[in-house]
């Protein structure tokens, strides 16, 4: 661990996770924290828009709240236990929440959208593919998506989930840079400092070095479900799929700003691997392959020597029986495999899209999910 690092992630992230706990959202209970909320926003706008030099940032806020907000409307001092109570609370307080968020980016001019997720939805291959299609077109219309759990319909994560974890998945979804999670404390200590004079403060670290759980016992507080060591854990599961993690004061002024700038904000959990690193070696060594397409020399030069997205013209056969989002192969003529990666139709789908162009799918699928049977960014070559 060190002091100072000249490494900072956020320098060069164009897509970054933001993630706001239940208490900075509704100021320890009392209610949404309009003027919190715009500054985030107004924030969150500045780094969409770019300018003056500053480049164009994909941003996504996974925002709790919901159900403090909902018990604060239904005028609940505590939070209850019922499973049925929460989600009532979620149901009520979901609605000022989105309105909230959607008023604030307005006013600075970038247009928003609510998602709701539960971990069911990540879970699910393709579920998850059509979350990740959804969030990722968002991104490229300059929308900011507004993510929280989907506490109406869920049960264990109602329970004993966190958002903290949420914006991991999320980070892990959209392949983001970075995440940041905006929280009530200024960032990691080496122990409470409330209990321990001698604590200091850790400005930079490896995210799932194991020595960080050890720092970040404790419970989070009466209205969220998470503490510091759910941010450690959140920050060690993106750091999987290769994005470091800054975990800052939510109060702290511009802090998003500031820490795109490059200022040192916070504790920065750095990952190990790079990003294309985590998911192309993901693809090639730790799925099972269901299926395989082959394809014509020309898609085979398109894949090796121009590095293009496998397009549905240039297959000429489909193996196996296999779903959308499963790893497939992709094999030449002879039938020797030349890459591996992630289907975007099933196998079904895929034998009517054989020599078609991709302005055909529509047409003969009833609807088109992506214009390429793999695409680059989920596609590995193996030989």
């Amino acid at each position: 661990m060190t002091n100072e690092s000249a490494s900072n992630p956020l320098r060069t992230a164009r897509r970054i996770v933001v993630k706001v706990g239940s208490s900075l959202v509704t100021n320890e209970g009392r209610g949404l924290d309009e003027a919190a909320i715009g500054e985030w926003c107004r924030q969150l706008a500045a780094l969409v828009r770019g300018g003056d030099g500053v480049p164009k940032r994909e941003v996504i806020m996974v925002s709790s709240g919901a159900i403090a907000e909902g018990m604060k409307r239904l005028g609940w001092a505590t939070r209850p236990h019922a499973v049925h109570q929460l989600q009532a609370a979620a149901a009520v307080g979901q609605m000022g929440l989105a309105q909230m968020y959607e008023t604030k980016l307005r006013e600075n001019g970038v247009g928003s959208a609510q998602v709701l997720l539960t971990h069911g939805d990540l879970a699910d291959r393709e579920r998850y593919l059509n979350a990740r299609s959804t969030l990722l077109t968002l991104l490229q219309l300059g929308v900011v998506p507004v993510i929280n759990e989907n506490d109406t319909v869920v049960n264990d994560e109602i329970k004993f989930g966190d958002n903290d974890t949420l914006g991991a998945l999320v980070a892990n979804l959209v392949e983001a840079d970075v995440l940041v999670i905006l929280t009530d404390q200024k960032g990691l200590f080496t122990a409470d400092p409330r209990k321990d004079p001698a604590a200091t403060f850790v400005h930079e670290a490896r995210a799932g070095d194991p020595a960080l759980e050890a720092m970040a016992g404790g419970a989070g507080s009466a209205l969220g479900r998470g503490g510091m060591l759910t941010k450690i854990l959140a920050a060690k599961r993106a750091a999987g799929s290769g994005a470091s993690t800054v975990i800052a004061w939510g109060r702290e002024p511009d802090a998003l700003l500031r820490l795109v700038a490059g200022e040192s904000i916070g504790t920065r959990l750095v990952a190990q691997t790079q990003k294309q690193q985590a998911r192309k070696q993901w693809i090639a060594d730790h799925l099972q392959l269901r299926g395989a397409v082959t394809v014509d020399t020309g898609a085979v030069a398109k894949l090796r020597d121009e590095g293009k997205s496998l397009l549905p013209i240039g297959m000429v056969a489909v193996e196996g029986d296999f779903s959308r989002g499963d790893v497939i192969a992709v094999r030449d003529a002879a039938g020797s495999e030349v890459a591996r990666g992630l289907a975007n139709y099933a196998s079904a789908e895929a034998r009517l899209l054989c020599r078609k162009a991709s302005s055909e799918i529509e047409k003969l699928l009833g609807y088109a999910a992506e214009p390429e049977m793999l695409h680059r960014d989920n596609l590995i070559l193996t030989r």
